[in-house]
């Protein structure tokens, strides 16, 4: 008799797609609350560091350090934050970051309140506070999958995009009424408070943490690893392209915001009109997340990040001729939509590009991105404002950004392919009576296929090439026996007998599928024979 089919499992309801669907969920609800708190803290903490620099000095090179000390940790420490959050405990990692905060946000109250703090020192704590935030931000990225199923993670990205749009309008407003009624010292003491209490309120997750029976990764390898597995696969280069075109673009307008607002009439040009069109855009970023749900239900994926980046470039180019506030505002409403559909459609395709184990580390790289984009895109148009026009440096930045993304979408490949990334344990490990010592690991998988389907096999092979390295293997290589037509060999050597065993653990259902493909064109019923080595050191004379 034929086998049945499996049941397909019954398509998502409507209340699982909706936009606030991953709130109904405890344990999202409580981590998003300390993430919404958390963004505040930061928005704080940035413009009272920036107000405090002001009052000890007129420099405006010491003024935009503080920019710099605020952001230049992301770079530094972005892929060994998102390594650590693959290979310690992310629930401690996590807590740990918290306090990191509120103890740097204690350390700047007391020095203002002492009377020593100077700018260097203001920089320098600044510059340990973003350490803070490199370290926390990959990591809650890796546990958001976690927390809700697979149909709810573009809901759950797109909430933290809320969270990250509300605390741009709350977190400033709070922190100048402070600075305005008590002082800037008062903000640090809200910082570290709230800050130690997100921490006592992760505490209440219950997370469990299987450690590996291989033990931790070493800190060098795990970066090395996330390195190959981002340069090894196609759909997420192809992410980080995108999201670099289209942050190195619509920076533009944010970096020039405040020489358009001065220039706005019908409201008085001040920073109130710089906030209003901050506010604006938050606002819009708000509504446009809400509704996400129904435009994924609309169009494609690629379709949605294509007519969003449309969508900013047009907004960009009013708010080059803006006349006053009234035609500013809903233009900064509509580039706050655009902005916030773009990010969050190529979150979602970054996220489902990476397996859990591997998550943070991606993720890491994809902050990474965006950060080193907007600080060159930021340098780039602003000069090429200062060499022109700001109106003209908006409309190249706009047309720029159109034309590039359009032209990415055709020319990049693999766009549109989904792994299966589940967590698959077909390939069982070797096992052996005593472990190797140390050295590399050679292994060498025999093939014997029809040399008639040479070309075909090659190509397999190359898929084989990728999924070996993104999965730790050092090297990878396709040998012929140039004695015996159609005897391939395919060698893979890896660090250690340990880092070896890991691989097993990282096989995915695309990886299974793929071997069976690689099976199809092997002769004879025995299996190919795989063979394992040790590079031993050469012994000394």
């Amino acid at each position: 008799m034929p086998e049945e089919a499996s049941p397909s499992p019954p398509p998502p309801s409507t209340a699982d797609l909706a936009a606030w669907a991953p709130i109904r969920r405890p344990v999202f609800r409580m981590l998003w609350s300390t993430w919404l708190v958390a963004n505040i803290c930061m928005w704080m903490n940035d413009v009272a560091a920036a107000w405090m620099m002001t009052s000890m000095t007129t420099s405006p090179l010491w003024v935009a350090l503080v920019q710099t000390a605020s952001t230049l940790p992301v770079f530094l420490l972005g892929l060994p934050s998102g390594a650590l959050a693959d290979i310690l405990d992310r629930r401690r990692y996590f807590i740990m970051t918290q306090f990191w905060v509120a103890g740097v946000a204690t350390l700047l109250c007391i020095a203002v309140i002492a009377d020593v703090m100077t700018p260097a020192l203001l920089l320098a704590l600044t510059f340990a506070n973003g350490v803070g935030l490199a370290m926390r931000w990959p990591v809650f990225s890796a546990i958001v999958p976690e927390l809700v199923p697979r149909v709810q993670l573009p809901a759950a990205l797109a909430l933290n995009g809320v969270s990250m749009n509300a605390s741009r309008i709350v977190g400033p407003l709070v922190a100048g009424a402070l600075i305005a009624g008590a002082g800037t010292e008062y903000v640090f003491v809200l910082n570290a408070v709230l800050s130690v209490i997100s921490g006592f309120v992760i505490m209440r997750w219950r997370r469990d943490h299987a450690p590996s029976p291989l033990g931790r990764e070493r800190l060098v390898s795990a970066m090395r690893v996330g390195l190959q597995y981002v340069g090894q696969s196609a759909r997420l280069r192809a992410v980080l392209l995108r999201i670099s075109i289209f942050f190195f673009h619509s920076t533009a307008l944010l970096a020039m915001l405040p020489l358009v607002a001065r220039g706005l009439h019908g409201g008085g040009g001040d920073a109130g009109t710089f906030t209003l069109l901050l506010a604006s855009m938050g606002a819009g970023a708000i509504v446009a997340a809400l509704n996400l749900p129904r435009l994924r239900q609309m169009m494609p994926r690629d379709v949605l990040v294509m007519r969003a980046t449309l969508l900013q470039s047009a907004s960009m180019a009013v708010m080059a001729f803006a006349p006053n506030v009234y035609v500013a505002v809903p233009a900064m409403v509509l580039n706050g939509m655009a902005w916030i559909t773009c990010a969050n459609s190529l979150s979602v395709s970054a996220q489902l590009a990476l397996p859990d184990w591997v998550r943070a580390r991606g993720m890491s790289m994809y902050q990474m991105a965006i950060m080193g984009a907007s600080a060159a895109g930021a340098a780039i148009w602003g000069h090429a404002a200062t060499l022109t026009s700001v109106p003209t440096g908006l409309l190249m930045a706009a047309a720029s950004g159109a034309v590039v993304m359009l032209v990415a979408q055709y020319v990049v490949s693999d766009l549109s392919i989904e792994e299966d990334l589940t967590p698959s344990r077909e390939f069982k490990a070797p096992v052996t009576d005593a472990p190797p010592g140390a050295g590399r690991v050679v292994v060498m998988i025999h093939y014997q296929i029809d040399p008639a389907r040479a070309d075909g096999f090659r190509a397999v092979m190359q898929e084989s090439r990728r999924s070996r390295l993104r999965q730790g293997a050092l090297e990878w290589e396709l040998l012929r026996d140039v004695n015996k037509p159609g005897h391939y060999i395919e060698q893979i050597i890896d660090e250690s007998w340990t880092e070896h065993l890991r691989r097993f653990d990282r096989v995915t259902a695309s990886d299974v599928s793929l071997r069976e493909r690689k099976l199809g064109f092997h002769l004879g019923e025995e299996p190919p024979l795989v063979t394992r080595s040790v590079v031993e050191a050469p012994g000394r004379s």
